[in-house]
């Protein structure tokens, strides 16, 4: 196998999920390239030395400048929060280098236009980290879309839930709270939970082209973790808003960090002339699939066990019955876009993929402040 040596910038949680996939892609997947974890980059040096001895990269570096000038480099892979996605994502480029950026892929549209033409310019492998594309089951409902199983489309919803901003007294900024912290995120809820609803929506059912959103701060003033001042919070902590389609279809999403109960409650449902489709991260292994064409007396919803061999993925894992887990849409993803360098064909969402869902933030941003619908621009 050819080498793809690999320099990770970031080592929270999305650069350990990161490095997961690249070490465990091989044992699975039959590829032409191995991933080699050549150098991880952090600010500090020991937290990067941790982590290096932790998951085996094999060198340390603190200028993620020095990083992307490293020959023995091929592919930068971005963990780093938001605000930095653009400026080391271009440096890259310029480099050379093949980029894999965690998502969203920008701060907004413009920022993200820039990082499309300096990757298209450079003419490197790029992809943004939207892994919920890769879970068997999602990925199951895309091929039963594309089929024709659900006809015409009339219908999307979907919804992302969690709870963990409640409290008054947690602070906004730095490290580990950086999402809460406008000027690093870009955004709320709408950047962090439902880019990744959009990005489904818009693989499953085609492009948004219109929305009309409303969005709420709760805690309008929380401490800076890193200045110890009282601030402003400029992120949204919920979000919900209506879209229509090209297709024609209507869509409700929703998405929270102040529903009590639910940690990461990620769920969409379509309808169509011809069936339905459901998912539901809490049970990712599992389809609901609804078919009209069944026999009256028996019709009713399926609920489909995505594990068996013919089943997207799955013959690459366990024995049918078995399931996966969170953790292997990331290796999903890594083997996705080494087969994608094999066969010349970019596997998706590429940057330019990625920027047709912050062009639909973008729109939903937009129409909570205008309170009017807001057509969503072409990538």
């Amino acid at each position: 196998m050819k080498k793809l040596n690999v320099g990770l910038i970031g080592y929270g949680f999305m650069g350990r999920t990161h490095s997961n996939a690249f070490r465990k892609v091989n044992n699975f997947f039959d590829l032409e390239y191995k991933p080699v974890l050549r150098a991880i980059c952090a600010r500090s040096e020991d937290k990067a030395i941790d982590f290096a001895d932790k998951w085996g990269y094999e060198s340390v570096e603190t200028d993620w400048r020095a990083l992307i000038a490293r020959k023995d480099i091929d592919l930068i892979d971005i963990a780093t929060p938001n605000n930095s996605h653009a400026e080391i994502a271009i440096a890259a480029a310029k480099a050379g280098k093949m980029i894999m950026c965690e998502k969203p892929l920008s701060m907004d549209g413009p920022e993200g236009k820039k990082m499309v033409a300096a990757v298209e310019k450079a003419k490197v492998p790029n992809m943004v980290w939207y892994n919920y594309r890769r879970v068997p089951a999602v990925t199951l409902a895309k091929q039963l879309i594309d089929e024709g199983k659900l006809g015409k489309i009339f219908h999307y919803r979907a919804k992302f839930l969690q709870d963990w901003t409640i409290s008054p007294e947690l602070p906004q900024g730095g490290a580990g709270l950086w999402r809460l912290d406008a000027k690093v995120a870009g955004s709320g809820v709408t950047g962090d939970l439902l880019a990744h609803c959009i990005d489904t929506a818009v693989w499953l059912n085609g492009s948004i082209d219109k929305v009309n959103a409303m969005t709420e701060t709760f805690i309008k003033e929380r401490k800076h973790t890193e200045t110890g001042k009282v601030q402003k919070v400029q992120i949204d902590d919920a979000c919900a808003f209506l879209a229509r389609f090209n297709n024609g279809s209507l869509a409700t999403f929703e998405s929270t960090r102040y529903a009590r109960g639910h940690k990461a409650l990620y769920t969409f449902e379509i309808n169509g002339e011809k069936g339905s489709l459901a998912w539901d991260l809490h049970d990712l292994h599992r389809l609901q699939y609804f078919n009209y064409a069944d026999e009256g007396r028996v019709r009713g919803w399926r609920n489909i066990h995505v594990t068996d061999g013919d089943q997207p993925y799955m013959k690459n894992w366990w024995v049918p019955g078995l399931q996966i887990g969170y953790e292997h849409t990331f290796v999903h993803q890594v083997a996705d876009f080494i087969q994608g360098l094999s066969s010349g064909k970019p596997a998706s969402p590429t940057f330019r993929d990625a920027l047709e869902t912050q062009y639909v933030c973008d729109a939903v941003l937009k129409s909570a402040r205008t309170q009017k619908w807001e057509k969503v621009p072409k990538k």
